[in-house]
Protein backbone atom coordinates (compact mmCIF):
# COMPACT_ATOMS: atom_id res chain seq x y z
CA UNK A 1 0.00 0.00 0.00
CA UNK A 2 1.12 3.43 -1.01
CA UNK A 3 0.05 7.17 0.10
CA UNK A 4 1.65 10.51 -0.83
CA UNK A 5 2.28 13.39 1.11
CA UNK A 6 4.48 16.54 1.41
CA UNK A 7 5.61 16.28 4.47
CA UNK A 8 6.50 13.06 6.77
CA UNK A 9 8.09 13.75 10.26
CA UNK A 10 9.30 11.10 12.42
CA UNK A 11 8.57 11.71 15.51
CA UNK A 12 6.03 13.39 17.29
CA UNK A 13 7.85 15.39 20.51
CA UNK A 14 8.25 19.49 20.31
CA UNK A 15 10.35 19.54 17.74
CA UNK A 16 8.77 16.90 15.23
CA UNK A 17 5.04 18.84 15.95
CA UNK A 18 6.65 22.24 15.80
CA UNK A 19 8.07 21.27 11.71
CA UNK A 20 4.27 19.74 11.35
CA UNK A 21 2.29 22.97 12.75
CA UNK A 22 4.44 25.09 10.35
CA UNK A 23 4.75 23.29 7.40
CA UNK A 24 1.14 22.70 8.13
CA UNK A 25 0.05 26.39 8.47
CA UNK A 26 1.79 27.34 4.78
CA UNK A 27 -0.80 24.80 2.99
CA UNK A 28 1.27 21.19 2.99
CA UNK A 29 -0.07 18.26 3.78
CA UNK A 30 1.74 16.88 6.65
CA UNK A 31 1.86 12.92 8.14
CA UNK A 32 3.06 12.20 11.54
CA UNK A 33 4.87 8.86 12.28
CA UNK A 34 5.52 7.88 15.81
CA UNK A 35 6.42 4.39 16.30
CA UNK A 36 4.71 4.16 19.97
CA UNK A 37 1.36 3.54 20.91
CA UNK A 38 1.84 7.37 22.85
CA UNK A 39 2.78 10.97 21.20
CA UNK A 40 5.31 13.42 23.08
CA UNK A 41 8.74 11.78 23.07
CA UNK A 42 10.89 13.12 25.45
CA UNK A 43 9.26 16.16 25.58
CA UNK A 44 6.41 14.78 27.30
CA UNK A 45 8.41 13.76 30.39
CA UNK A 46 10.44 17.23 30.43
CA UNK A 47 9.58 20.27 32.44
CA UNK A 48 8.99 21.89 29.52
CA UNK A 49 11.25 24.72 29.39
CA UNK A 50 12.70 26.87 26.38
CA UNK A 51 16.15 29.16 26.20
CA UNK A 52 14.80 31.37 23.88
CA UNK A 53 16.58 34.50 24.38
CA UNK A 54 14.98 37.98 23.54
CA UNK A 55 11.53 36.09 23.25
CA UNK A 56 8.71 37.88 23.05
CA UNK A 57 7.37 37.67 26.77
CA UNK A 58 10.40 39.15 27.91
CA UNK A 59 10.14 42.13 25.56
CA UNK A 60 6.95 42.99 26.48
CA UNK A 61 7.81 43.10 30.11
CA UNK A 62 10.72 45.33 29.31
CA UNK A 63 13.31 42.81 29.26
CA UNK A 64 15.41 43.61 26.40
CA UNK A 65 19.25 42.96 25.04
CA UNK A 66 20.75 43.00 21.74
CA UNK A 67 21.60 39.75 20.14
CA UNK A 68 25.57 40.56 21.27
CA UNK A 69 24.04 39.63 24.99
CA UNK A 70 23.38 35.55 24.62
CA UNK A 71 26.40 35.67 21.66
CA UNK A 72 28.25 36.66 24.69
CA UNK A 73 27.52 34.18 27.00
CA UNK A 74 27.20 31.69 24.26
CA UNK A 75 31.04 32.61 23.43
CA UNK A 76 32.60 31.88 26.30
CA UNK A 77 30.12 28.83 27.25
CA UNK A 78 30.88 26.66 24.43
CA UNK A 79 33.57 28.10 22.80
CA UNK A 80 34.46 27.78 18.84
CA UNK A 81 30.86 25.71 18.91
CA UNK A 82 29.63 29.88 19.17
CA UNK A 83 30.80 30.00 15.20
CA UNK A 84 28.61 27.29 13.97
CA UNK A 85 26.01 29.07 11.50
CA UNK A 86 22.95 26.82 13.28
CA UNK A 87 23.78 29.31 16.50
CA UNK A 88 22.93 32.57 14.82
CA UNK A 89 20.14 30.77 13.12
CA UNK A 90 18.40 29.99 16.48
CA UNK A 91 19.32 33.17 18.17
CA UNK A 92 17.65 34.95 14.99
CA UNK A 93 14.68 32.66 14.93
CA UNK A 94 13.95 31.63 17.82
CA UNK A 95 11.79 34.93 19.38
CA UNK A 96 9.71 34.78 16.13
CA UNK A 97 8.90 30.85 16.43
CA UNK A 98 7.84 31.90 19.78
CA UNK A 99 5.75 34.96 18.20
CA UNK A 100 4.33 32.48 15.39
CA UNK A 101 2.73 29.29 18.03
CA UNK A 102 0.83 31.83 20.20
CA UNK A 103 -0.43 33.78 17.16
CA UNK A 104 -1.54 30.71 15.08
CA UNK A 105 -1.99 27.56 17.43
CA UNK A 106 -2.94 26.83 20.88
CA UNK A 107 0.15 26.97 22.39
CA UNK A 108 -0.32 29.57 24.97
CA UNK A 109 3.43 30.69 26.96
CA UNK A 110 4.44 31.77 30.37
CA UNK A 111 7.55 33.76 30.89
CA UNK A 112 10.37 32.56 32.82
CA UNK A 113 11.77 36.19 33.41
CA UNK A 114 13.15 35.30 37.10
CA UNK A 115 15.27 32.29 35.89
CA UNK A 116 19.23 32.85 35.00
CA UNK A 117 21.08 31.33 32.83
CA UNK A 118 23.22 28.16 34.36
CA UNK A 119 26.61 29.79 34.64
CA UNK A 120 27.82 33.64 35.95
CA UNK A 121 29.58 33.74 32.74
CA UNK A 122 30.08 37.34 30.75
CA UNK A 123 26.97 37.73 29.13
CA UNK A 124 24.49 35.46 31.28
CA UNK A 125 21.19 36.95 32.45
CA UNK A 126 19.50 37.10 35.67
CA UNK A 127 16.30 36.64 33.66
CA UNK A 128 14.29 36.84 30.70
CA UNK A 129 15.84 33.96 28.33
CA UNK A 130 13.39 31.38 28.76
CA UNK A 131 9.63 30.57 28.44
CA UNK A 132 7.44 27.62 29.68
CA UNK A 133 3.93 26.64 28.23
CA UNK A 134 0.79 27.36 30.36
CA UNK A 135 -1.20 24.37 32.14
CA UNK A 136 -3.95 22.50 29.62
CA UNK A 137 -7.33 21.37 30.37
CA UNK A 138 -6.71 17.83 28.30
CA UNK A 139 -10.31 17.52 27.87
CA UNK A 140 -10.31 19.79 25.38
CA UNK A 141 -8.35 17.14 22.66
CA UNK A 142 -11.21 14.75 23.37
CA UNK A 143 -10.00 11.10 22.19
CA UNK A 144 -6.34 12.26 21.61
CA UNK A 145 -5.76 13.24 25.16
CA UNK A 146 -5.67 9.52 26.27
CA UNK A 147 -3.08 8.73 23.69
CA UNK A 148 -0.55 11.84 25.16
CA UNK A 149 2.52 10.24 27.20
CA UNK A 150 1.80 10.53 30.44
CA UNK A 151 4.46 12.67 32.78
CA UNK A 152 7.11 10.27 34.33
CA UNK A 153 5.45 8.72 37.17
CA UNK A 154 7.32 9.15 39.77
CA UNK A 155 8.23 12.44 39.51
CA UNK A 156 4.42 13.35 40.36
CA UNK A 157 1.50 12.90 42.65
CA UNK A 158 -0.09 10.14 41.79
CA UNK A 159 0.32 11.06 37.62
CA UNK A 160 -0.52 14.78 38.86
CA UNK A 161 2.11 16.84 37.64
CA UNK A 162 3.38 20.27 39.29
CA UNK A 163 4.14 23.29 37.66
CA UNK A 164 7.13 24.93 38.06
CA UNK A 165 6.86 28.01 40.18
CA UNK A 166 4.48 28.82 41.83
CA UNK A 167 2.46 25.82 41.70
CA UNK A 168 5.86 23.60 43.28
CA UNK A 169 6.48 26.46 45.52
CA UNK A 170 2.53 26.16 47.07
CA UNK A 171 3.40 22.32 47.70
CA UNK A 172 6.60 22.80 49.41
CA UNK A 173 5.34 25.25 51.60
CA UNK A 174 1.73 24.23 51.70
CA UNK A 175 1.55 24.58 55.67
CA UNK A 176 2.67 28.01 55.79
CA UNK A 177 -0.10 29.68 54.72
CA UNK A 178 -3.46 29.04 54.30
CA UNK A 179 -3.35 30.25 50.28
CA UNK A 180 -1.22 28.11 49.97
CA UNK A 181 -3.01 24.70 51.97
CA UNK A 182 -6.68 26.36 49.84
CA UNK A 183 -4.21 25.79 46.47
CA UNK A 184 -2.78 22.21 47.21
CA UNK A 185 -6.25 21.28 48.27
CA UNK A 186 -8.04 22.32 45.42
CA UNK A 187 -5.31 20.67 42.63
CA UNK A 188 -5.60 17.25 44.65
CA UNK A 189 -9.13 17.35 44.29
CA UNK A 190 -9.72 18.47 40.98
CA UNK A 191 -7.23 15.59 40.11
CA UNK A 192 -8.79 12.89 42.53
CA UNK A 193 -12.20 13.46 40.29
CA UNK A 194 -9.85 13.32 37.19
CA UNK A 195 -8.83 9.85 38.20
CA UNK A 196 -12.00 9.10 38.95
CA UNK A 197 -13.99 10.12 35.63
CA UNK A 198 -11.14 9.59 33.24
CA UNK A 199 -8.30 7.40 35.24
CA UNK A 200 -5.66 9.76 34.59
CA UNK A 201 -4.85 13.22 35.15
CA UNK A 202 -6.37 16.45 32.66
CA UNK A 203 -4.79 19.10 34.12
CA UNK A 204 -1.48 19.18 31.76
CA UNK A 205 1.17 20.60 32.72
CA UNK A 206 4.99 21.43 31.60
CA UNK A 207 6.26 19.32 29.01
CA UNK A 208 2.80 17.29 28.59
CA UNK A 209 1.42 20.66 28.88
CA UNK A 210 3.55 21.58 25.38
CA UNK A 211 2.74 18.40 23.77
CA UNK A 212 -0.71 19.26 24.04
CA UNK A 213 -0.93 22.29 22.63
CA UNK A 214 1.04 21.61 19.74
CA UNK A 215 -0.88 18.68 19.10
CA UNK A 216 -4.19 20.69 19.35
CA UNK A 217 -2.93 23.18 16.79
CA UNK A 218 -1.44 20.70 14.53
CA UNK A 219 -5.10 18.76 14.52
CA UNK A 220 -6.19 21.83 14.13
CA UNK A 221 -4.62 21.97 10.43
CA UNK A 222 -5.42 19.01 9.43
CA UNK A 223 -2.01 17.08 10.30
CA UNK A 224 -2.33 13.54 10.18
CA UNK A 225 -0.69 12.05 13.38
CA UNK A 226 -0.34 8.26 13.53
CA UNK A 227 1.37 6.06 16.41
CA UNK A 228 2.12 2.57 16.39
CA UNK A 229 4.21 3.67 13.13
CA UNK A 230 7.52 2.77 13.09
CA UNK A 231 9.45 4.23 10.29
CA UNK A 232 11.98 1.30 8.96
CA UNK A 233 13.82 2.81 5.85
CA UNK A 234 13.65 5.95 4.25
CA UNK A 235 13.30 6.39 0.13
CA UNK A 236 15.42 7.83 -2.23
CA UNK A 237 15.98 8.74 -5.54
CA UNK A 238 17.15 11.57 -8.34
CA UNK A 239 19.47 12.77 -5.70
CA UNK A 240 16.20 13.28 -2.80
CA UNK A 241 14.65 11.67 -0.05
CA UNK A 242 11.46 11.13 -1.61
CA UNK A 243 9.76 9.07 1.52
CA UNK A 244 9.58 6.10 3.84
CA UNK A 245 8.52 2.69 4.75
CA UNK A 246 6.35 3.54 7.73
CA UNK A 247 4.93 0.33 9.37
CA UNK A 248 5.44 -1.59 6.21
CA UNK A 249 3.64 1.21 4.49
CA UNK A 250 5.23 3.41 1.02
CA UNK A 251 5.02 6.64 2.13
CA UNK A 252 6.33 9.38 -0.95
CA UNK A 253 6.91 12.79 0.03
CA UNK A 254 6.41 16.18 -2.88
CA UNK A 255 8.81 18.03 -0.37
CA UNK A 256 10.99 16.17 2.37
CA UNK A 257 11.29 14.00 6.06
CA UNK A 258 12.39 15.69 9.00
CA UNK A 259 13.56 12.99 11.48
CA UNK A 260 12.70 14.23 15.01
CA UNK A 261 12.65 10.64 17.13
CA UNK A 262 14.62 12.19 19.84
CA UNK A 263 18.41 10.66 19.52
CA UNK A 264 20.21 7.65 21.38
CA UNK A 265 19.97 7.81 25.05
CA UNK A 266 18.76 3.90 25.18
CA UNK A 267 20.78 2.75 22.08
CA UNK A 268 23.10 0.48 23.89
CA UNK A 269 25.78 0.09 20.81
CA UNK A 270 26.07 4.14 20.27
CA UNK A 271 26.45 4.58 23.69
CA UNK A 272 28.95 2.33 24.16
CA UNK A 273 31.06 3.75 21.12
CA UNK A 274 30.03 7.33 22.87
CA UNK A 275 29.79 7.94 26.20
CA UNK A 276 32.89 7.05 28.23
CA UNK A 277 31.85 6.10 31.58
CA UNK A 278 29.62 3.33 29.69
CA UNK A 279 32.14 0.79 27.98
CA UNK A 280 29.09 -2.01 27.52
CA UNK A 281 26.79 0.54 26.94
CA UNK A 282 24.16 -0.81 30.37
CA UNK A 283 26.40 1.43 32.97
CA UNK A 284 24.28 4.47 31.45
CA UNK A 285 20.57 4.75 32.99
CA UNK A 286 19.07 8.05 30.87
CA UNK A 287 15.42 9.31 32.17
CA UNK A 288 14.66 9.96 28.30
CA UNK A 289 11.60 7.07 27.50
CA UNK A 290 13.19 3.92 26.34
CA UNK A 291 11.87 3.85 22.82
CA UNK A 292 14.67 6.45 21.97
CA UNK A 293 16.81 3.76 20.60
CA UNK A 294 18.21 5.67 18.17
CA UNK A 295 15.72 5.07 15.26
CA UNK A 296 16.34 8.96 13.24
CA UNK A 297 20.29 8.27 13.18
CA UNK A 298 20.40 4.63 11.73
CA UNK A 299 17.73 5.72 9.21
CA UNK A 300 20.02 8.79 8.09
CA UNK A 301 23.19 6.94 8.15
CA UNK A 302 21.75 4.25 5.83
CA UNK A 303 21.87 7.10 3.44
CA UNK A 304 25.30 8.50 3.65
CA UNK A 305 24.76 11.36 6.70
CA UNK A 306 27.55 12.27 9.14
CA UNK A 307 27.34 11.60 12.91
CA UNK A 308 28.98 14.48 15.00
CA UNK A 309 32.16 12.96 16.21
CA UNK A 310 33.81 15.48 18.22
CA UNK A 311 31.89 16.74 21.08
CA UNK A 312 33.25 17.17 25.01
CA UNK A 313 29.73 15.73 26.07
CA UNK A 314 28.00 13.31 23.82
CA UNK A 315 25.10 13.47 26.10
CA UNK A 316 23.08 15.91 28.43
CA UNK A 317 24.04 14.41 31.51
CA UNK A 318 22.07 14.13 35.13
CA UNK A 319 22.24 11.77 37.89
CA UNK A 320 19.64 9.06 37.90
CA UNK A 321 18.56 6.69 40.78
CA UNK A 322 16.81 3.43 40.27
CA UNK A 323 13.23 3.32 41.58
CA UNK A 324 11.98 -0.34 42.49
CA UNK A 325 8.25 -0.42 41.19
CA UNK A 326 5.52 -2.53 42.21
CA UNK A 327 5.29 -4.75 38.89
CA UNK A 328 8.80 -5.49 39.35
CA UNK A 329 10.48 -2.92 37.06
CA UNK A 330 12.78 -0.35 37.61
CA UNK A 331 12.47 3.18 37.09
CA UNK A 332 15.09 5.61 36.46
CA UNK A 333 14.22 8.74 38.72
CA UNK A 334 16.10 12.46 37.42
CA UNK A 335 17.36 14.43 40.34
CA UNK A 336 16.81 18.04 38.90
CA UNK A 337 15.53 19.59 42.26
CA UNK A 338 16.73 18.57 45.51
CA UNK A 339 20.53 18.50 45.49
CA UNK A 340 20.37 22.31 45.90
CA UNK A 341 17.63 22.81 48.96
CA UNK A 342 19.29 23.80 51.88
CA UNK A 343 20.03 20.78 54.29
CA UNK A 344 21.07 18.27 51.67
CA UNK A 345 24.15 17.69 50.28
CA UNK A 346 25.96 14.72 47.79
CA UNK A 347 29.72 12.67 48.32
CA UNK A 348 30.88 10.14 46.74
CA UNK A 349 32.24 6.70 47.47
CA UNK A 350 35.42 7.54 49.48
CA UNK A 351 32.64 9.96 51.75
CA UNK A 352 34.09 13.25 50.58
CA UNK A 353 31.63 15.91 48.38
CA UNK A 354 33.26 16.54 44.85
CA UNK A 355 30.52 19.37 43.84
CA UNK A 356 28.72 22.26 44.34
CA UNK A 357 25.39 20.69 44.61
CA UNK A 358 23.09 23.41 43.16
CA UNK A 359 25.08 23.57 40.49
CA UNK A 360 22.90 21.92 36.99
CA UNK A 361 22.31 18.38 36.95
CA UNK A 362 25.08 18.58 33.99
CA UNK A 363 27.51 19.87 36.09
CA UNK A 364 26.71 18.00 39.04
CA UNK A 365 27.65 14.77 36.61
CA UNK A 366 30.20 16.22 35.45
CA UNK A 367 32.15 16.11 38.17
CA UNK A 368 31.24 13.24 39.41
CA UNK A 369 32.95 12.12 36.13
CA UNK A 370 36.03 13.97 36.98
CA UNK A 371 36.20 12.63 40.48
CA UNK A 372 36.91 9.11 38.67
CA UNK A 373 33.63 7.56 40.65
CA UNK A 374 30.84 5.72 39.25
CA UNK A 375 28.20 6.60 41.58
CA UNK A 376 27.20 9.05 44.37
CA UNK A 377 25.09 8.89 47.73
CA UNK A 378 22.58 12.24 47.76
CA UNK A 379 22.44 12.28 51.87
CA UNK A 380 19.96 14.55 53.70
CA UNK A 381 18.85 15.40 57.41
CA UNK A 382 15.58 14.67 59.20
CA UNK A 383 14.37 18.51 58.34
CA UNK A 384 15.50 18.54 54.87
CA UNK A 385 13.84 14.89 54.16
CA UNK A 386 10.32 16.43 55.16
CA UNK A 387 10.84 19.35 53.86
CA UNK A 388 11.85 18.75 50.30
CA UNK A 389 12.00 14.96 49.94
CA UNK A 390 14.80 13.08 48.32
CA UNK A 391 13.95 11.66 44.65
CA UNK A 392 10.84 9.67 44.15
CA UNK A 393 10.34 9.80 47.86
CA UNK A 394 8.02 12.90 48.42
CA UNK A 395 7.86 15.57 51.25
CA UNK A 396 5.68 15.46 54.20
CA UNK A 397 3.23 13.94 54.64
CA UNK A 398 3.96 11.17 52.21
CA UNK A 399 5.39 8.42 54.05
CA UNK A 400 8.90 6.92 52.94
CA UNK A 401 8.21 3.48 54.70
CA UNK A 402 7.74 1.74 51.32
CA UNK A 403 11.26 3.25 50.07
CA UNK A 404 12.70 2.39 52.81
CA UNK A 405 11.41 -0.64 52.71
CA UNK A 406 12.59 -1.36 49.31
CA UNK A 407 16.35 -0.28 49.55
CA UNK A 408 15.58 2.51 47.47
CA UNK A 409 16.25 4.83 50.35
CA UNK A 410 18.31 4.61 53.50
CA UNK A 411 17.85 5.60 57.18
CA UNK A 412 19.99 5.57 60.03
CA UNK A 413 20.18 7.39 63.58
CA UNK A 414 23.13 8.52 62.87
CA UNK A 415 25.95 9.68 59.97
CA UNK A 416 28.77 7.22 61.55
CA UNK A 417 25.53 4.29 61.29
CA UNK A 418 24.47 5.91 57.74
CA UNK A 419 28.22 5.65 56.07
CA UNK A 420 28.24 1.68 57.36
CA UNK A 421 24.83 0.51 55.64
CA UNK A 422 26.01 2.45 52.53
CA UNK A 423 29.68 1.17 52.32
CA UNK A 424 31.18 4.57 53.20
CA UNK A 425 34.02 5.50 55.78
CA UNK A 426 32.03 6.87 58.98
CA UNK A 427 34.81 9.04 59.67
CA UNK A 428 35.08 10.40 56.58
CA UNK A 429 31.39 11.61 55.79
CA UNK A 430 31.05 12.38 59.70
CA UNK A 431 34.07 15.03 59.00
CA UNK A 432 32.57 16.16 55.58
CA UNK A 433 29.75 16.33 56.95
CA UNK A 434 31.11 18.32 60.26
CA UNK A 435 32.84 21.07 57.83
CA UNK A 436 29.83 21.84 55.74
CA UNK A 437 27.79 22.23 58.60
CA UNK A 438 30.68 24.79 60.04
CA UNK A 439 30.38 26.87 56.85
CA UNK A 440 26.30 26.54 56.56
CA UNK A 441 25.24 27.95 59.59
CA UNK A 442 26.96 31.05 58.13
CA UNK A 443 25.31 30.88 54.76
CA UNK A 444 28.92 30.30 52.98
CA UNK A 445 30.69 27.41 51.69
CA UNK A 446 34.34 27.23 51.49
CA UNK A 447 35.23 24.24 49.64
CA UNK A 448 32.92 24.74 46.70
CA UNK A 449 31.11 28.11 46.67
CA UNK A 450 27.71 27.12 46.71
CA UNK A 451 24.58 29.67 46.80
CA UNK A 452 26.78 32.37 45.33
CA UNK A 453 25.14 32.23 41.68
CA UNK A 454 22.16 33.51 40.84
CA UNK A 455 20.82 30.03 39.34
CA UNK A 456 22.36 27.95 42.77
CA UNK A 457 19.76 30.58 44.61
CA UNK A 458 16.71 29.88 42.93
CA UNK A 459 16.91 26.71 43.12
CA UNK A 460 17.36 26.72 46.93
CA UNK A 461 14.66 27.92 49.31
CA UNK A 462 13.48 31.06 48.89
CA UNK A 463 12.60 31.56 52.79
CA UNK A 464 15.82 30.34 54.04
CA UNK A 465 18.54 32.85 55.55
CA UNK A 466 20.92 33.76 55.18
CA UNK A 467 21.55 31.24 52.43
CA UNK A 468 18.49 30.09 50.24
CA UNK A 469 20.92 27.15 49.18
CA UNK A 470 22.53 26.18 52.55
CA UNK A 471 21.52 24.70 55.81
CA UNK A 472 23.57 22.43 57.67
CA UNK A 473 22.65 18.94 58.47
CA UNK A 474 21.98 18.44 62.02
CA UNK A 475 18.52 16.37 63.07
CA UNK A 476 18.30 12.39 63.28
CA UNK A 477 17.64 10.76 61.34
CA UNK A 478 19.52 10.72 58.51
CA UNK A 479 18.97 9.48 54.77
CA UNK A 480 20.92 8.74 51.91
CA UNK A 481 20.05 7.78 48.16
CA UNK A 482 22.40 6.38 45.34
CA UNK A 483 22.76 8.48 42.04
CA UNK A 484 23.94 6.79 38.62
CA UNK A 485 25.58 8.51 35.70
CA UNK A 486 22.45 9.08 33.37
CA UNK A 487 21.09 11.66 30.81
CA UNK A 488 17.95 13.86 30.29
CA UNK A 489 19.07 12.74 26.64
CA UNK A 490 22.12 12.82 23.72
CA UNK A 491 23.90 16.01 22.13
CA UNK A 492 25.54 14.01 19.30
CA UNK A 493 23.71 13.50 17.00
CA UNK A 494 23.38 14.42 13.13
CA UNK A 495 25.23 16.83 11.36
CA UNK A 496 22.48 19.17 10.02
CA UNK A 497 22.93 23.04 8.95
CA UNK A 498 21.17 26.33 9.83
CA UNK A 499 18.22 25.46 7.72
CA UNK A 500 17.95 21.87 9.84
CA UNK A 501 18.50 19.87 6.64
CA UNK A 502 20.71 16.81 7.25
CA UNK A 503 24.33 16.89 6.03
CA UNK A 504 26.28 13.90 4.64
CA UNK A 505 29.84 12.67 5.63
CA UNK A 506 31.49 15.04 3.52
CA UNK A 507 29.33 18.20 4.34
CA UNK A 508 26.84 18.87 1.98
CA UNK A 509 22.92 19.26 2.48
CA UNK A 510 21.30 15.90 1.57
CA UNK A 511 17.82 16.55 -0.41
CA UNK A 512 14.36 16.52 1.25
CA UNK A 513 15.83 15.32 4.81
CA UNK A 514 15.75 17.18 7.57
CA UNK A 515 16.60 16.49 11.31
CA UNK A 516 15.93 18.55 14.65
CA UNK A 517 15.14 17.91 18.33
CA UNK A 518 18.13 15.00 19.62
CA UNK A 519 18.29 13.72 16.68
CA UNK A 520 20.46 16.81 15.51
CA UNK A 521 23.48 17.49 17.06
CA UNK A 522 22.84 19.76 19.58
CA UNK A 523 23.88 23.38 18.64
CA UNK A 524 25.76 23.92 21.84
CA UNK A 525 28.82 20.91 21.07
CA UNK A 526 27.96 19.06 24.09
CA UNK A 527 27.78 22.01 26.65
CA UNK A 528 25.20 22.89 28.87
CA UNK A 529 24.76 26.40 29.26
CA UNK A 530 21.13 26.95 30.53
CA UNK A 531 17.98 25.06 31.28
CA UNK A 532 15.87 24.88 27.82
CA UNK A 533 18.56 24.46 25.74
CA UNK A 534 17.15 21.43 23.94
CA UNK A 535 13.29 22.52 23.56
CA UNK A 536 14.23 25.87 22.60
CA UNK A 537 16.27 24.88 19.74
CA UNK A 538 14.26 22.00 19.17
CA UNK A 539 11.05 24.00 18.31
CA UNK A 540 13.13 26.88 16.43
CA UNK A 541 14.49 24.47 14.08
CA UNK A 542 11.52 22.20 13.75
CA UNK A 543 10.00 25.84 12.71
CA UNK A 544 12.62 26.73 10.27
CA UNK A 545 12.32 23.10 8.68
CA UNK A 546 8.96 23.51 8.39
CA UNK A 547 9.43 27.28 6.36
CA UNK A 548 12.08 25.80 4.22
CA UNK A 549 10.22 22.93 3.52
CA UNK A 550 7.21 25.36 2.19
CA UNK A 551 9.27 27.25 0.74
CA UNK A 552 9.29 30.52 2.66
CA UNK A 553 12.24 32.84 3.59
CA UNK A 554 13.97 32.24 6.69
CA UNK A 555 15.20 35.25 9.10
CA UNK A 556 19.18 35.79 8.23
CA UNK A 557 19.48 32.31 5.80
CA UNK A 558 19.79 33.13 2.27
CA UNK A 559 17.81 31.05 -0.28
CA UNK A 560 18.46 27.84 -0.78
CA UNK A 561 20.33 26.63 -3.89
CA UNK A 562 19.18 23.22 -5.16
CA UNK A 563 22.57 22.70 -6.54
CA UNK A 564 24.26 23.03 -2.77
CA UNK A 565 22.25 19.31 -2.10
CA UNK A 566 24.29 16.27 -1.87
CA UNK A 567 24.44 13.59 -4.67
CA UNK A 568 23.12 10.06 -2.49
Amino acid sequence: MTETCDVLIVGSGAGGLSAALTAAHAGLDVIVAEKTPQIGGTTAWSGGWLWVPRNPLAVAAGIVEPIDGPLDYLSHEIGNHVRDPRVMAFLENGPEMVGFFQDISAVEWIDGNHIPDFHDSPGACSGGRSVSVAPYDARKLGAWADRIRPPLGPTTIAGMALVSGKDMAAFFNWYRSPANAMHVLRRLARHAYDLVTRGRSAQLANGNALVARLLHGALDLGVTVRTDAAVTRLLAEDRQVTGAIVAGRTIHTRKGVVLAAGGFPHDRARIAEMFEHAPTGAEHHSAAPPENTGDGLRLAEAIGAGISQDYVNPGAWAPVSLLPMKDGTVARFPHLIERAKPGIIAVGPDGQRFVNEADSYHDFMSALFASGADHAWIIADAKARRRFGMGAVKPFPFPDAVHIRSGYLKRASSLAELARRIGLPPQDLEDTVARFNDGARQGEDPQFGRGASAYNRIQGDAGHKPNPALAPLERAPFYALKVLPGSLGTFAGLRTDACARVLSETGTPIAGLFATGNDAASIMGGNYPSGGITLGPAMTFGYIAGRVLAGLPVTGISAIKEEDTDVL
